[in-house]
């Protein structure tokens, strides 16, 4: 089977991490959280020869969803979020880019999420965790085979994402990461939405919001 690589590209004043998992041989890519800097990621794309294939959106805040539609329209790619982050994604006032002076950005996903989906990307199983506190719709994104999530801004390495955010909840937030990230194998790799990778394992005897 075709070897994955994982790369990641921090964008845009937030700081947000967007990440690029490709085969190595064949080049089909999944990108996870185009944020902002839609030219700077396009040239990322172009420079290593990559066929977009799928977008994935852990959550609707403006910082992880800003260079989807430039993305889409680019690679023909389709967009993958939760069914219950719609209102998110569409409304400006709860995609906070209203607030964070990045006008009225709605976006619509070409499939929307359930919680338990399993999905094929890149000739693995994708198990799709709705994971909500940071937002309301926020998915998680396990990949079984290569030990990886990509945890968007629910779980951060020894801290957790913000949930002062209209439809943000801290217990949920709490909940989410104990009953359904906490579960997962020590050894998982945790690619977060901010900040550095994590594990599983590491996360669960440091991370002072999560621990019992």
């Amino acid at each position: 089977m075709d070897c994955l690589i994982c790369e990641c590209m921090v964008v845009g004043p937030v700081q947000t991490n967007c990440y690029f998992l490709y085969q190595e041989d064949s080049r089909d890519c999944v990108v996870v959280d185009p944020g902002e800097e839609a030219e700077r990621i396009q040239r990322f794309i172009e420079e290593k020869k990559l066929h977009v294939k799928t977008i994935l959106l852990t959550h609707g805040h403006f910082d992880h969803i800003t260079a989807a539609s430039h993305i889409r329209n680019c690679y023909q790619a389709e967009i993958y979020a939760a069914q219950e982050e719609k209102e998110v994604l569409e409304q400006p006032q709860k995609n906070l880019s209203v607030q964070m002076g990045g006008g009225n950005l709605k976006l619509q996903a070409d499939r929307w999420l359930q919680d338990g989906e399993e999905i094929s990307l890149l000739g693995r199983t994708v198990c799709c965790i709705l994971t909500p506190g940071h937002t309301c719709g926020g998915m998680s994104y396990y990949i079984p085979k290569e030990g990886i999530l990509f945890s968007g801004d629910t779980l951060f390495e020894e801290s957790v994402g913000r949930t002062d955010f209209p439809t943000g909840s801290m217990s949920t937030l709490i909940r989410s990461i104990r009953e359904k990230l906490f579960v997962l194998p020590d050894a998982v790799r945790v690619y977060p939405g901010h900040g550095m990778m994590t594990s599983i394992g590491n996360e669960k005897k440091f991370n002072p919001f999560a621990v019992e």
